[in-house]
């Protein structure tokens, strides 16, 4: 009799123990489920792009992958490992084939960038040349101030090379000035306040937003410069500590060398009395590059964002002031606004960032005025109620959103899509309102 009860209890234990594995494994699939559907709605609302910080990411990828290893067999832990698979590899960022056209840009620029050197290399040796008769032989050790004069050296003239702009730019007592050089081999202070150097400097910006945004990995500068006076500064105050002051020879510059892009010089007759050598023929040259050239009057939003991007990668800023809204181009420093601080920034973004961006449709919304394609509306007004209401509503002001995608070099997608404003007023042309927002 016992033994008859002790195996029906044996029995009753062995038929518990799947039912309690059972219970035990769904309660790790829902788990994580959780996890897996909580990473799957971050996954969803980067729309394609790829985050720095997921919050469960890891918490879903452990869960499911120790479900894996237990019980692989499992059709429903099966299902979890392939959806956690699926949102693991869009969580990556989505990806499309470069075409060669996004980037003929780059190929354009480097060309101009190429040819615009040689000349300014061309013209850097006769510049040397013609100087060579006053040239101070090497320019460290500077001349010591306690053994020459001023009068011993003013006007001739000194090569200075690695000039580190704007690392070494200081304001000191008695202007503001590059500084070049040590304590030990003397200094150079290269005199920024006049148009010596303004005029140049000008020139080298007009070429970075016209020819080369590369330009802007430059650190070191050439500098071909004549002696003008001599001071005593504090050079290194700040940088090595409080500093003490230092003499050193004052110099005006003649021509700035940026070593594999330009040569920028003085020119007295020059608007901004300076220009970079080859500068006449970079206008000419860009026209054979430009795809677009005008924006049409019939022109969507979405075609309107593809030129608008299209006028930056091509360097034609022409171009990209008729797409801005004039609102934001006009008056006093409205255009200067839009042609330097977000010009540059987007021509570093496609150079640094993104090569290309897509857009989608636009959705469109009447923002002031009566919107006669409002179907819903229009379903209770004859046609003598919606010319009134035209007439009473004045002009109609329309907003239309694009979205963009922006893609690397590798063809990747760069986070999630961002959206620009366009504006329409009286159902004329659509100008771009966003024209700060990134790709």
């Amino acid at each position: 009799m016992k033994l008859f009860v002790g195996l029906c209890l044996g029995c009753l234990a062995l038929a518990a123990a799947p039912a309690q594995d059972e219970a035990a494994l769904k309660r790790q699939i829902g788990y994580a489920d959780y996890y897996v559907r909580e990473f799957e709605k971050e996954v969803a609302l980067q729309r394609g792009g790829e985050k720095m910080v997921w919050r469960n990411q890891r918490t879903a990828l452990e869960k499911v992958r120790d479900l894996k290893v237990q019980y692989p067999d499992d059709p429903r832990v099966e299902a979890l490992f392939q959806r956690v698979k699926s949102a693991l590899k869009r969580s990556k960022g989505d990806f499309v084939d470069i075409q060669a056209e996004w980037t003929q840009y780059l190929h354009n620029e480097d060309n101009l960038r190429q040819l615009i050197s040689k000349l300014g290399e061309e013209e850097w040796a006769r510049i040397i040349e013609s100087h060579r008769e006053g040239m101070i032989e090497k320019a460290f050790p500077a001349p010591d101030s306690t053994e020459v004069s001023v009068e011993d050296i003013k006007g001739k003239y000194v090569l200075l090379e690695d000039v580190e702009y704007p690392a070494r730019q200081f304001y000191g007592a008695s202007g503001e000035f590059i500084w070049c050089g040590k304590p030990s081999s003397g200094f150079w202070f290269i005199d920024l306040a006049g148009r010596d150097w303004l005029g140049p400097y000008e020139a080298v910006k007009r070429y970075r937003r016209t020819v080369d945004s590369s330009m802007q990995d430059v650190k070191k500068w050439t500098v071909l410069a004549e002696v003008t006076s001599i001071t005593a500064e504090n050079p290194l105050g700040g940088e090595e500590g409080p500093g003490a002051f230092y003499f050193g020879w004052i110099v005006k510059p003649v021509a700035i060398k940026v070593p594999g892009h330009l040569v920028a010089v003085r020119d007295k007759d020059a608007e901004s009395s300076g220009r970079f050598i080859g500068e006449e023929k970079v206008e000419a040259i860009k026209q054979g590059w430009y795809t677009v050239k005008e924006v049409p009057k019939d022109v969507t939003p979405d075609r309107l964002m593809e030129i608008f991007m299209i006028a930056i990668k091509e360097k034609n800023h022409k171009l990209y002031l008729q797409c801005i809204d004039p609102e934001y181009t006009g008056g006093m420093y409205g255009e200067d606004e839009a042609k330097r601080y977000f010009w540059d920034l987007h021509q570093e973004r496609f150079h640094g960032e993104y090569v290309h961006a897509t857009f989608s449709k636009p959705k469109i919304s009447v923002q002031k005025g009566f919107d006669r394609g409002d179907d819903l509306q229009n379903f209770f007004l004859d046609d003598d109620d919606r010319k009134t209401l035209e007439k009473i509503g004045g002009e109609k002001v329309e907003e239309a959103v694009v979205e963009s995608i922006a893609y690397d070099k590798n063809g990747k997608q760069l986070g999630s899509p961002h959206p620009h404003r366009l504006r329409r007023k009286g159902g004329g042309r659509w100008y771009v309102l966003d024209y700060q927002q990134r790709f």
